[in-house]
């Protein structure tokens, strides 16, 4: 199949290209393809023509969502509506990256494909809004929720992800705390590419929660990361309150992958798992 892959250099973009190696491929970056240019857009993909349209563009730095909402929107639900209207005039199907932001928390077991959303957040309502384009615009889509992402390019838009900033803390000898009371399930990019290229080769289409199995809090993620790499670190918990954000995050965001299940599909490693393959290369 001919797939665009917008947002090609950013972590999970970047883990796509190994794993969609079978399909005819064309990776577009932010400097090839800006989301945002709508009428840009329309002409890159009408003259690529592509089956797909892979979308991993987004805002995604939820802190500055507070302060920049015009900006969230545009990029992470006004263009998906864009990018739904031609993926349609293409005859093409669109897949997009989604969060587990778009849940409040409050209840403490999974989150399935059924569950009702109600974000948090600015970030959280964009993507939601993003969602919601795709699902009612888009003929042939997926929509692709995830949970805490890493990959080995790194989170380009945030400056690093949460495994390379927790090893240059502990390298630079700095005490490190980390909340304790928000619950998820980290999940590696390499896992999710490989998942996402076996639900693309099955063809089917709707609403899928993807990460990696079993669930952690950001302070247990933590000490994994210097237990599994052999690194000693100055790290203790802190709670959400003291430790304050703009945005509020959910305290409970786990994610249940039961279509996946359903369809005999899921192929996510259990999230300890993922992360030793990560810090082992």
């Amino acid at each position: 199949m001919r797939i665009a892959l917008l947002g090609s250099d950013g972590q999970l973009g970047r883990d796509l290209q190994s794993s969609l190696t079978e399909h005819d491929l064309l990776p577009l970056t932010r400097r090839d393809f800006d989301v945002a240019d709508h009428s840009r857009a329309r002409d890159v993909l009408t003259g690529i023509k592509p089956e797909i349209i892979v979308n991993t563009a987004a805002y995604h730095r939820v802190d500055d969502c507070e302060r920049e909402a015009d900006l969230a929107f545009r990029i992470n639900a006004i263009s998906v509506l864009n990018l739904s209207r031609i993926a349609n005039d293409l005859d093409a199907a669109l897949v997009h990256i989604s969060t587990d932001y778009v849940f409040d928390g409050r209840r403490r077991t999974p989150y399935t494909e059924e569950s009702m959303p109600s974000p948090l957040s600015v970030y959280g309502h964009s993507k939601l809004a993003g969602e919601c384009f795709v699902r009612t615009v888009a003929r042939r889509h997926v929509v692709i929720r995830t949970s805490g992402l890493y990959g080995s390019a790194g989170s380009r838009g945030k400056g690093g992800n949460f495994v390379t900033l927790m090893l240059s803390k502990a390298a630079k000898g700095e005490s490190i705390r980390v909340v304790d009371d928000q619950v998820l399930t980290p999940t590696s990019t390499r896992d999710l590419a490989r998942q996402m290229a076996v639900l693309l080769r099955a063809g089917c289409y709707g609403l899928f929660h993807i990460t990696n199995e079993g669930s952690c809090s950001w302070h247990q993620f933590a000490a994994a990361i210097f237990e599994i790499a052999g690194v000693k670190a100055d790290l203790s918990p802190t709670t959400s309150e003291l430790y304050k954000t703009p945005a509020k995050r959910p305290a409970y965001s786990v994610l249940e992958n039961a279509r996946l299940k359903e369809l005999g599909l899921n192929r996510m490693l259990h999230w300890r798992e993922a992360l030793t393959e990560y810090l082992r290369g």
